[in-house]
């Protein structure tokens, strides 16, 4: 089952992701970051690769798309709040 970050966990796991773009989402105990791509193709298809993880993990993300930039926040809905997957599919999606 999955479980609420732990205040160690938090540093462990999220540290990286902060210096990696992420930031906490203001009034939420959620993550986001925002990504911008040379166009709509690319964007799109980086979404369609990360959807494919998404839905592997069933972890599913927030996020919009306009023209060439995701809009992208991770939480966990089942724990109100960070779990390991929202770190994990957002290595993932830093990666693809």
């Amino acid at each position: 089952m999955t479980e609420k970050l732990s205040d160690t966990a938090r540093k462990t796991m999220l540290e990286p992701l902060f210096a990696n773009g992420w930031a906490m989402t203001e009034g939420r105990d959620a993550i986001n970051k925002t990504y911008v791509f040379g166009d709509f193709t690319e964007a799109f298809a980086w979404m369609t690769r990360a959807a494919f993880y998404a839905e592997k993990w069933n972890h599913h993300p927030e996020w919009s798309n306009v023209y060439k930039t995701v809009e992208v926040t991770l939480t966990t809905h089942d724990v109100g709040g960070l779990s390991a997957l929202d770190a994990k599919l957002a290595r993932k999606m830093d990666t693809l």
